[in-house]
């Protein structure tokens, strides 16, 4: 069914000529207009060609600067912490612990 909304199998064929047919006008044009622009003498010069088989073929030297690194000082720092003992147990506190309870 989808095939039918779409076109079918002829459709999509049809649709790949006229596909074809634009690519082969336009590359036809562009190939007209350069041999006109040639006979007329308005085509664009072409650059002299260049030896960069050298330079594609040697090795770039690549230098890193990197600074030095000097050794971080790293800072301790140190706390005291001071811990007061226990009081001693007052009478209350001495009863809960005997298993008499308010």
């Amino acid at each position: 069914m989808s095939e039918e909304k779409e076109g079918g199998f002829f459709g999509q064929i049809k649709n790949q000529i006229i596909t074809g047919v634009g690519v082969a006008i336009t590359a036809g044009s562009t190939l007209f207009l350069d041999v006109v622009k040639e006979k007329l003498g308005i085509s664009e010069p072409e650059l002299p060609a260049t030896e960069q088989v050298e330079a594609a073929t040697s090795q770039p030297n690549i230098v890193i600067n990197m600074p030095e690194q000097k050794e971080q000082k790293k800072d301790t720092v140190v706390k005291k912490v001071y811990v007061k003992p226990k009081p001693k147990k007052t009478e209350t506190e001495k009863r809960k612990d005997e298993g008499f309870d308010w």
